[in-house]
Order: C-alpha cells, then sequence, then structure tokens
C-alpha cells in the first residue's frame, strides 16, 4: 500500500476523520437560524463516512442531503449507517472532488462542510460555493483557528507549514465579509472534540493497524506522525482548535 492508501485504511472506520461531536453539530444548527422541520435541500461537503451528514438528517427530518467526498470507500460506509439509522431515503451520496462539484447554481438551503474546506483553503472554498447557495442560504464550516493571539514557536512553526491560511477568528471573518457572506454565528470546537471524539481512538487503533501492515516502514511512519500530531496538541491546545463558522449569503 502507498501511503495515502494506508491512511485511508487507518482512518476509514473512525466515526470521524477529524475533530467535531453531535452536540457541537447540533448547536452550530441552531446557529444556522433555520427551521429544523422545513423541507431544506443541504450539501454537506468532504463528509467522510458522514458523521456529520447522519447528524444532519436526524436534528431535520425533512431535509433532502447530498453527502460529497473524493473517497468513494467512505461513502460506501456512510450508505450502510444512513440505512441502518433509517434515513437513506433522504441521503444522496457524491463522490466528487470539492473542487468540481457539479451542482445547480442556487440549489442549497445550507452549505454544510466540517474540517475539509481547508483542503481547497478557506477562502476559495467560500468563493466556489457561494454560488450553490440559494439567496439567504446559510454555509456553515470548521476551519482550525488561532485561539491566542501569540503563540509558542513549536506550534506557529507547525500550522503555518501545514496550513499557511490558519488565522485568527477575527480574520476569518473578514475572509467570509469578503466573499460575500454575513456572519452570523459562531463556535470553538471543545477539547473532547479533539481527544475523545478523534484522537484517541485512532490511538486504539494503531496496534491492529500497524499489526495489519506488518509494522512495515510506511505503516509505522504514519503511526509515528499521527502520535506526534496528538502529542503537539497535547501541549498546544490552549492556542488552537477548531471554530465553527456560520455565515448567510447576502
Amino acid at each position: 500500500m502507498d501511503d495515502f492508501s494506508l491512511l485511508i485504511d487507518l482512518h476509514r472506520t473512525n466515526s470521524r476523520q477529524g475533530p467535531g461531536g453531535d452536540a457541537e453539530t447540533e448547536l452550530a444548527l441552531r446557529l444556522c437560524r433555520l427551521d429544523p422541520q422545513a423541507p431544506v435541500k443541504v450539501a454537506d461537503i468532504g463528509c467522510g463516512t458522514g458523521a456529520s451528514t447522519l447528524g444532519l438528517a436526524r436534528l431535520m427530518p425533512n431535509a433532502r442531503i447530498v453527502a460529497a467526498d473524493f473517497l468513494k470507500d467512505f461513502l460506501d460506509l456512510l450508505e450502510d449507517n444512513a440505512s441502518k439509522a433509517g434515513v437513506a431515503e433522504r441521503i444522496e451520496t457524491l463522490a466528487c472532488a470539492m473542487e468540481e462539484l457539479p451542482f445547480e447554481e442556487e440549489q442549497f438551503d445550507l452549505i454544510w462542510s466540517e474540517g475539509a474546506i481547508y483542503n481547497m483553503g478557506f477562502e476559495a472554498g467560500l468563493k466556489a460555493w457561494r454560488r450553490f447557495l440559494k439567496p439567504g442560504g446559510v454555509l456553515a464550516v470548521s476551519e482550525i483557528t488561532w485561539l491566542t493571539g501569540t503563540r509558542p514557536d513549536e506550534i506557529e512553526a507547525h500550522w503555518t507549514r501545514e496550513y499557511p491560511e490558519i488565522d485568527m477568528a477575527s480574520a476569518k471573518m473578514r475572509v467570509l465579509e469578503r466573499q460575500g457572506y454575513s456572519p452570523i454565528g459562531y463556535l470553538t470546537l471543545p477539547e473532547h472534540c479533539w481527544l475523545d471524539n478523534y484522537y484517541r481512538p485512532i490511538q486504539d487503533r494503531l496496534p491492529e493497524f500497524l499489526s495489519r501492515h506488518n509494522h512495515s516502514s510506511d505503516a509505522e511512519a504514519i503511526a509515528n506522525a499521527e502520535q506526534q500530531e496528538i502529542a503537539l496538541y497535547e501541549k498546544h491546545k490552549a492556542h488552537y482548535s477548531y471554530g465553527f463558522y456560520i455565515a448567510q449569503r447576502v
């Protein structure tokens, strides 16, 4: 297996492919100010195996949701879980890169994306997806965000290298406004969204993952990188998290 295939193998069985939580999804949805009983059209972009998709389907019983991700393996799991949850008839999966979405203009009442817009870049994603929202439609995305004005050099260098668009929430709000949105809500993901819901399940699976791949050098490198990322978060969690940005198309 190449490195990408190994990463998919490690993350596909996790309920989440990034930090998040059911309660936080529900809070972000309340901040959208949409009628949860309305027959709205929703796009969940970069949905992974569908934790947020299934949460939205549960919280919005009359919504029709298009769940888009470029990994068919993840969508297969989403479809299976949606069937078990009894919501499969309201979820359409779409295997597609987020840069090539075939949506119509002004198709959706709500565009949702948890921990995925960084693949395009925050501003590029906002600009590209705006045309898919109806006038007055709502965008809800989570994005890596600095929580403090100054940071230790170690974590500053790490995230500047990994994702140069990382910034304070105030700067992200200005980007939203520049791209034709009016911010209407914001929340920060708490620690349990990182540790309990994302990192600890990964750590629990690492021994099986390494055994399954015969402790190959590539598998060992991926496991070590995961442990280093977790250690960085545990050491510097006061300085960054995911910010959930909710904004309306103007």
